[in-house]
């Protein structure tokens, strides 16, 4: 809940179509707070703000989206945080185009955390989310809070695996705080509401859009100490955060896999470019100064198949000797060898398992 007086004045200036981070910085920077601002002429205003932005600094839209988000900030756990309170992450204040101001929903104190990313492809493999879950838990028992972006696969993976610590998780968000995207992950945001922190920098009723998902993705770095990438293709959004994080001066780490996976190339092109290889939680602890190893479990044995999954979802893309797929699998050695024959074409049914 924001008590801010002069909320509206940020408020103004930051829903003002035209008006963008750059030009607004700069307004703050030339005449001061945003009453002050708003309070010089228009001939003032317009060395710095585009006619259509001069335009709509007074209009009727603009002042009802302020009434709107005076609005949502009133209610319990709501909150707008301006450059100029102290909950504003420390952060944030290091990149080159901070966010005027960031709608949170949730424990907001989460902001002044020490914090690490986790981030990764969406299509992601059992293992994948596995690991994910595995590695932000440990972070989390480290006492690292866990950054991600409330997508599907490795992000909703990582936030699960930190709920559970009392640093839990902050999921920065490519649309309004009140639009959770994708709706698969709407039960997960009111958790994250509940026990972690919810975060955007879009106003109320911004619906998802190809070209906000960067702009969110340089404040999940921005937010954190360093970067992880678990699983990620090499066109992945996920490269696009570890690239930020390393442009903000962020240790990017990256999780090795197989090199029959389409999921590892991105990694493996993270490694290769200097992003540190991790195998546990203990490795990205060792490159953060003020932590040390947790002693916790970073890493996860292959996961049960899911209720509707075929034995082709746990043989992985690596070689796998038969013993060890009927372990994985469930399955008898008759059942796991008849799934084996159909693969290779014999007409035997492929298993289900359970």
């Amino acid at each position: 809940m924001n008590s801010d007086p002069g909320l509206a004045g940020w408020l103004q200036l930051a829903l003002t179509p035209g008006l963008g981070a750059s030009p607004l910085r700069s307004l703050l920077k030339q005449f001061g707070l945003p009453q002050a601002v708003l309070a010089r002429s228009r001939s003032e205003l317009g060395r710095f703000m585009g006619a259509e932005a001069l335009a709509a600094l007074d209009s009727d839209a603009v002042r009802a989206a302020v009434a709107r988000a005076l609005d949502w900030s009133a209610a319990s756990g709501h909150h707008i945080v301006t450059l100029a309170d102290a909950a504003y992450p420390r952060a944030l204040l290091e990149i080159s185009d901070p966010p005027a101001l960031l709608y949170a929903r949730g424990r907001v104190e989460l902001l002044g955390r020490d914090a690490v990313a986790v981030v990764g492809s969406r299509n992601a493999t059992a293992q994948g989310e596995a690991n994910a879950a595995a590695f932000a838990g440990a972070l989390g028992a480290a006492g690292l809070t866990v950054v991600s972006g409330l997508a599907l696969g490795i992000d909703a993976a990582a936030h699960r695996g930190a709920l559970v610590a009392e640093a839990s998780t902050i999921a920065v968000l490519g649309t309004g705080i009140d639009i959770v995207y994708p709706r698969r992950n709407a039960e997960l945001a009111e958790q994250i509401a509940a026990q972690g922190l919810l975060v955007s920098e879009f106003a109320l009723g911004t619906p998802a859009a190809a070209h906000n998902f960067p702009r969110r993705n340089r404040l999940i770095s921005g937010l954190s100490r360093g970067c992880l990438v678990v699983e990620a293709a090499l066109e992945s959004g996920s490269l696009i955060t570890a690239r930020s994080a390393a442009e903000q001066g962020r240790d990017v780490f990256a999780v090795p896999g197989s090199i029959h996976s389409p999921l590892s190339k991105g990694c493996h092109a993270l490694i290769k470019s200097g992003a540190k290889l991790v195998e546990s939680a203990e490795d990205v602890l060792a490159e953060l100064p003020r932590f040390r190893p947790s002693g916790y479990a970073s890493t996860a044995d292959t996961p049960s198949a899911q209720p509707e999954s075929g034995l082709l979802a746990v043989m992985g893309h690596d070689p796998v000797d038969v013993d060890s797929l009927c372990t994985r699998a469930g399955l008898s050695p008759d059942r796991t060898a008849g799934g084996v024959r159909q693969m290779a074409g014999y007409d035997v049914p492929l298993p289900r398992l359970r």
